[in-house]
């Protein structure tokens, strides 16, 4: 019997086309001999749609024909339940279609940045409770909004650069002191990011004030916090992904990616080439690095991996100051594009392989996590604890509070 695997992906993102052609790749890196592939696309509405148009991605250049002939689908939040079911099982006047499309047994979202590497596509499929790859709804969380990610890690003790972070509406009411504040702790030139972004979304570059203000202003339309980091002068972008579980994975080897300006753009990972994906950007793999560096840059990526208990496949980006060989975590992508496949194959592991080892990942920690208590069978309202004076009294119980 063949494994029935939903590959979700699109969603509301600004890296919803990202997100289509990753999964597209990982689709069809699949042993169709061993699993049954059911795609999800995600509209940037937010409704579902499967069947075969969703396979092309020649399709995707007219999304009006594409949605009006798939098949609108979706998941009922209750726990237990693996059936994708169709939004509309009449099928017309005079017949009744099964209301289950399929039932599924693992998930892989292939899902890029908001709304869907953050954790809160993550927090459903948790609900639901279907075995799924890839990062919780906590590690997905702290992953993507790069604030947290460096509040953890500098409490571990990995390095990361100085940084500022604020909200937008503290910008909006208040700029001159954020800008007084980012020049007296960092200097310029300065790096601004949307908090909870990725693909370079919102990024740039500050050298002086005016244009500090030019860059948090665009920035604050993507997120509601925004992050300004110190800016390394003579930096090195080296990548490695991590694949596995945070007690039990392997990283792979390294690239370095090749920018023309200061950090690499969106049209830089993304629109060079005949290839699609990350895979179509210049990089050097394996990264021309010193075998001591490239250990040391592996090991920093492993542990970033291990105290955000991250799961599935990631990619971590570290920044060489090359002045003086310092290494600084930049960021984790929790749901990287391409799934990185293209640094496992350099490492011996086939893109084929890799999509076996998502969904063995997927069912084992589906295994483990069922041996966990999270309910007693006991009703403390059967108990008569805590209930004297029936509804009434309810509001004031002392069950009812913590």
């Amino acid at each position: 019997m063949k494994t029935n695997v939903a590959v979700f992906f699109g969603g509301r993102s600004v890296e919803h086309e990202i997100s289509v052609i990753s999964a597209l790749q990982a689709i069809n890196a699949f042993d169709r001999s061993k699993y049954n592939i059911i795609p999800v696309y995600i509209s940037k509405q937010g409704r579902w749609y499967t069947g075969p148009l969703t396979l092309d991605i020649r399709n995707y250049k007219d999304m009006r024909h594409l949605t009006e002939n798939s098949e609108e689908v979706y998941m009922r939040p209750e726990y237990g339940d693996f059936n994708l079911y169709r939004s509309n099982p009449s099928g017309g006047l005079f017949s009744k279609k099964n209301p289950v499309y399929e039932e599924l047994h693992v998930a892989i979202p292939v899902l890029h940045g908001s709304h869907g590497e953050d954790g809160m596509f993550e927090g459903l499929l948790e609900t639901i409770g279907i075995p799924f790859a890839g990062c919780d709804t906590l590690s997905s969380a702290n992953g993507m909004d790069k604030i947290t990610m460096k509040m953890i890690l500098s409490a571990e003790g990995i390095p990361v650069v100085d940084y500022v972070w604020f909200t937008d509406k503290e910008w909006l009411s208040n700029k001159e002191a954020i800008m007084d504040k980012i020049e007296a702790k960092l200097g310029y030139p300065v790096i601004v990011k949307p908090a909870n972004l990725g693909s370079s979304v919102g990024i740039g570059k500050a050298s002086d004030r005016r244009s500090l203000m030019e860059k948090i202003d665009n920035a604050e339309k993507f997120s509601r916090r925004i992050i300004v980091e110190h800016m390394v002068k003579d930096m090195m972008e080296i990548n490695c992904s991590v694949l596995g579980d945070c007690d039990d994975y392997q990283t792979s080897v390294c690239e370095e990616p090749i920018s023309k300006g200061d950090f690499l753009s969106y049209e830089e990972k993304y629109g060079g080439g005949s290839k699609a994906g990350m895979q179509s950007s210049e990089k050097r793999i394996p990264a021309d690095i010193p075998e001591t560096m490239s250990d040391e840059i592996r090991k920093m990526a492993g542990e970033t991996f291990r105290v955000l208990s991250c799961h599935g496949v990631s990619r971590v980006d570290v920044m060489v100051d090359r002045s003086d060989n310092k290494i600084y975590v930049n960021e984790i992508n929790t749901i990287p594009g391409s799934l990185s496949f293209y640094l496992w194959e350099e490492t011996g592991i086939t893109f084929m392989q890799l999509m076996d080892k998502l969904v063995e990942l997927a069912l084992r920690r589906k295994r483990e996590t069922d041996r966990k208590t999270f309910t007693y069978d006991a009703n403390i309202f059967a108990m008569g604890g805590g209930v004297k004076g029936g509804v009434k009294g309810a509001k004031g119980s002392k069950f009812g509070h913590r």
